[in-house]
């Protein structure tokens, strides 16, 4: 089995000028095509450089995210998902997913929304948003989407947001929400139980040696949203504080 020295590889890579090396994304690719523990075991030295790799972008992220936001990470090591899958309830029984994925957690109570990224040859994406809100804030969002809706509107039409990431995604209910009716003028808003973005990257985009830039600045044009969402899920609908 191949040995390195971690510390030399951190010396030659430092953190405030890390990039995706080709050899993570190389790793990657051979995964996805031989993805079984026999592989994966005489391949363990290349997974851990991967590995390192990654969690030294996430640490520059993060740094980079702090100065412009405030997040509850403290290293790129604690924000990586596993790359190892759980198969015990599911039909896909590879064992591993060659990805590396992360998530960014804004602090709480008072900053709301998420960031996460995914690095994979030919599915590199960054996302933020809300994925899965609570039912009390999905209740208090839509209260704020119907007495609120041109304000919103401006909002999720601003340049910064629509040159990063185009048109809110996210899933809707297949009818209307309970306590509102087709004929709201706010009905398309208020259909959504998800408020997503996504942007995607090319292979030659994440190995550029401005792709932590790109993140980061692709990250900072959602705060407009992030600010409002922040705001109205941490009052009530008289605009009273939840959190005095």
């Amino acid at each position: 089995m191949m040995f390195f020295d971690t510390t030399l590889f951190i010396q030659r890579h430092p953190v405030n000028n890390i990039t995706i090396q080709k050899s993570t994304f190389d790793f990657l690719k051979k995964l996805a095509a031989n993805n079984n523990r026999e592989w994966f075991n005489a391949h363990k030295a290349q997974y851990e450089l991967a590995k390192i790799n990654t969690e030294q972008f996430m640490d520059a992220l993060i740094a980079k995210m702090n100065t412009h936001d405030q997040l509850e990470n403290v290293s790129g090591k604690k924000s990586l998902y596993r790359i190892y899958n759980d198969v015990r309830f599911s039909k896909d029984k590879a064992p591993y997913n060659p990805r590396f994925a992360g998530y960014l957690k804004r602090s709480k109570p008072l900053l709301r929304g998420g960031y996460y990224i995914w690095i994979k040859p030919g599915a590199t994406r960054i996302g933020c948003g809300f994925s899965y809100p609570a039912s009390d804030d999905l209740k208090r969002i839509r209260e704020d989407i119907a007495s609120n809706y041109e304000t919103w509107k401006r909002l999720l039409k601003l340049k910064s947001i629509q040159s990063a990431f185009g048109e809110m995604q996210g899933e809707l209910v297949k009818t209307v929400p309970r306590g509102y009716t087709d004929e709201d003028p706010a009905i398309d808003l208020l259909r959504y139980k998800q408020y997503w973005f996504e942007h995607a990257f090319t292979d030659n985009e994440v190995l550029a040696p401005d792709f932590l830039n790109n993140v980061n600045r692709n990250f900072k044009s959602i705060r407009p949203f992030f600010n409002y969402m922040s705001e109205i899920l941490t009052t009530n609908s008289n605009g009273e504080s939840l959190h005095e």
